[in-house]
């Protein structure tokens, strides 16, 4: 059996411009820590990562403790949004038709593709091992929804404040067998956050 865990990335400095290189809060970088604790009694075997930083970082230091260098994809990378891409309108729009985009976005059907092209081959290349994939919101949702067709915006609206997260993904060769939640910190509009610890079967 082949376990991946993925890690949604912690809190990002929003009024950060440029996507790609937007680093973590200080909140998100002290958020961090539970990636580490809860993945340090693992045997994880290798670490993949979108290219973003605020993802490679919210899994630097568990890659760190396991001595692994973080393999980069640029196919892992977060949905390109156009202008005024990120509101619960477009979330709707998008999910309702997965075709759909903002000019100068992408579409869920466009993540996804590339995603799971990516997730193939990772499978492919490490069969029977524990993986770990720095992920994003989007990103992550899009997998999800390749494997569940009823995982929907309602299901993507329900984790889009959890930085970071964790979801570990069982698969017996190509075919998933198992999914189960495990830890997030909840960033809520109000300045609230609240960290869990919870399995999902």
């Amino acid at each position: 059996m082949t376990r991946v865990y993925f890690v949604r990335h912690a809190q990002p400095e929003h009024v950060w411009q440029e996507d790609r290189t937007r680093p973590l809060t200080k909140e998100g970088k002290k958020d961090s820590a539970i990636v580490l604790d809860f993945l340090k009694d693992k045997k994880i075997d290798v670490f993949y990562c979108s290219p973003y930083k605020r993802s490679k970082d919210t899994i630097l230091d568990a890659a760190a403790f396991f001595k692994k260098e973080i393999i980069t994809d640029e196919r892992l990378r977060e949905r390109e949004k156009g202008p005024e891409g990120n509101n619960r309108e477009m979330f709707r729009k998008r999910w309702a038709n997965h075709d759909y985009h903002e000019k100068c976005g992408e579409s869920i059907a466009m993540v996804q593709r590339r995603n799971i092209e990516a997730l193939n081959e990772i499978l492919s290349d490490n069969q029977n091992k524990q993986i770990v994939v720095g992920t994003h919101g989007t990103a992550l949702s899009a997998i999800l929804n390749y494997y569940d067709k009823d995982f929907g915006c309602e299901d993507f609206l329900r984790i889009i404040d959890w930085m970071p997260y964790i979801i570990e993904l069982n698969f017996e060769g190509m075919n998933l067998i198992g999914k189960y939640e495990h830890c997030h910190v909840e960033k809520a509009f109000m300045g609230k956050e609240r960290s869990t610890m919870e399995k999902m079967h």
